[in-house]
């Protein structure tokens, strides 16, 4: 554990940071995990909607620091492709 009173202090903010941090990845998880099922079902309405929401959460998540852009980036790339794929076959 910490000693100084400025360690102390970081040790905090970084719990503080850490606890938010967390509530943005799980809140875009979960919608990543809605998205992929609606895909699976075969429901393109609900996955198109799915997929405008859950864009912008992980843009949210990348714009708070919590992943990195590219990762972003490339989840959304992929999520898209799969709604795409969708609403082409059908």
């Amino acid at each position: 554990m910490a000693n100084h009173k400025s360690a102390l202090k970081r040790a905090r903010q970084s719990e503080v940071r850490r606890v938010r941090n967390s509530g943005y990845k799980s809140n875009a998880k979960k919608a990543v995990k809605v998205l992929r099922a609606a895909v699976a079902n075969g429901s393109a309405e609900e996955a198109k909607e799915g997929l405008a929401r859950t864009t912008s959460l992980i843009q949210k998540s990348v714009s708070k620091g919590v992943i990195h852009k590219n990762t972003a980036s490339r989840k959304i790339s992929r999520l898209a492709r799969q709604v795409n794929r969708l609403t082409a076959s059908q």
